[in-house]
């Protein structure tokens, strides 16, 4: 066995995500930001910012393994579509996201912590990847 993912790992995590100015951050399982599935834990804190965005190739998967997290679905003019609040002890897991389907993740609980997978390789979002909304 490599690597264990355990409440230490979860804590170390967290930790370093409460630390970073965006109040998020990743543990990769992946070697490279090139390889063909990219598999890491996502620790994200009430208040991070997360802009509704979409893959538009990439399905996503998200298991929650602590905390609360809201997961938002969006129509494309920034509507909720669908919302699910994610709690392990509620019996609420995770949620799978296909390809080109706008999302937002917001962190309820602080040390929340998921674990995320898609297809590599990493791609910054291309213009139609994040959802501008207009000013008001």
């Amino acid at each position: 066995m490599e690597m264990v993912i355990d409440n230490q790992l979860l804590d170390l995590v967290s930790e370093k995500a409460k630390g970073s100015s965006r109040l998020r951050m990743n543990y990769n399982f992946h070697q490279s930001l090139e390889d063909k599935c990219h598999r890491f834990l996502n620790a994200v804190e009430p208040g991070t910012d997360v802009p509704i965005h979409r893959h538009p190739t990439k399905d996503e998967s998200f298991v929650l393994l602590r905390g609360r997290v809201k997961v938002t679905t969006h129509n494309d003019d920034g509507s909720i579509k669908e919302c699910i609040v994610l709690n392990p002890t509620e019996g609420i897991y995770g949620v799978d996201i296909p390809k080109g389907v706008w999302h937002k993740v917001e962190s309820l609980e602080t040390g929340s912590v998921f674990f995320e997978c898609k297809e590599g390789p990493f791609v910054p979002h291309e213009e139609d990847g994040i959802l501008e909304l207009p000013q008001r």
